[in-house]
């Protein structure tokens, strides 16, 4: 018979509790499920995995298992002499044909003491979701539908591809690379059970105009060289509409302008800034009479931009 290390499969320690087993069961069987999974033999992993489950779930059968010993997956082994009597309840088994599935399997039925399994509660399953969203959704929030492959579970923790459709809202203010987290919207509860949440992978599309630094928002202000010089009251798009904004006078390239609250959301219904920054535009067709009136400002000027330079 070969030995399977049903730890190492599951990636949990051997002295791992009960609920470290199932939740790597879980993560497992979700991440190998054929009808979800695009991994290279994610059927025969997906058997691997319930396989190691099955027996590791049961502490009658884990106590078993582990009085088999530890080896290398893989390797020829025996089960010790009084191994079959004293965990086969008098069962016969012929261990020179028999896989380590099966023999665990001829366990299965056996009386035992403990509370029964069937009566205690089990939470549903957390789903997750990548939801994309345009940066106006992200800006006001939206309510999304949001169609799931999920996988569920059943009494004896086996996995099953359950369709499940749901009307989620996503607040104003989300980031993207967020997760958001969507209480009880996840697989049901069994036997009073709580039920499982929804994670929310959060994808924002870049804006054309806007920029996004964490709750702030930054949009480029193209100024003539007149508007920045004398000052001037411009017309400025925001995500909310567009606003009168007025430019000081002296207002140089670089220089940041604040409107206060007009951000993103935060959680506690204040808003971060929006900060328009000034860019001189030049213009590149002139005609004459204009050429001449700037020849008059260069001659009349005495402003030497690269005073600075020495």
């Amino acid at each position: 018979m070969k030995y399977k290390d049903y730890y190492a499969t599951l990636g949990v320690a051997r002295d791992a509790d009960a609920d470290s087993i199932k939740t790597a069961y879980r993560k497992l069987a979700r991440k190998f499920h054929p009808d979800v999974s695009k991994e290279a033999k994610a059927e025969e992993q997906f058997k691997e995995v319930g396989e190691a489950y099955e027996t590791l779930k049961d502490p009658e059968k884990r106590a078993a298992y582990d009085q088999l010993g530890q080896y290398a997956s893989g390797t020829e082994f025996r089960p010790p002499p009084d191994w079959g009597q004293a965990h086969a309840g008098g069962q016969q088994f012929s261990f020179d044909d028999l896989d380590l599935a099966d023999l665990f399997a001829g366990l299965a039925g056996r009386g035992g003491g403990g509370r029964p399994r069937g009566d205690r509660p089990m939470p549903g399953n957390d789903y997750e979701a990548a939801v994309h969203l345009t940066f106006e959704q992200a800006f006001a929030g939206t309510e999304l539908e949001l169609d799931l492959a999920a996988i569920e579970y059943d009494e004896e923790g086996r996995a099953r591809r359950v369709p499940h459709r749901m009307k989620v809202r996503v607040p104003s203010g989300v980031a993207d690379g967020q997760k958001l987290r969507v209480p009880r919207k996840g697989g049901k509860g069994l036997r009073g059970g709580r039920d499982g949440d929804l994670y929310l992978d959060i994808q924002v599309a870049a804006h054309p105009v806007f920029r996004v630094d964490g709750m702030d928002i930054h949009v480029d202000l193209p100024l003539a060289p007149w508007e920045a010089v004398l000052g001037a009251s411009v017309e400025l798009p925001t995500p909310a509409g567009r606003v009168t904004l007025k430019v000081p006078a002296g207002t140089r390239a670089g220089q940041r302008l604040r409107l206060g609250g007009r951000g993103m959301a935060r959680p506690d219904g204040t808003k971060g800034d929006l900060y328009a920054q000034a860019q001189i535009a030049v213009p590149t067709v002139i005609d004459e009479p204009q050429r001449k009136l700037y020849e008059q400002l260069r001659d009349a000027s005495s402003f030497d931009p690269r005073a600075h330079l020495g």
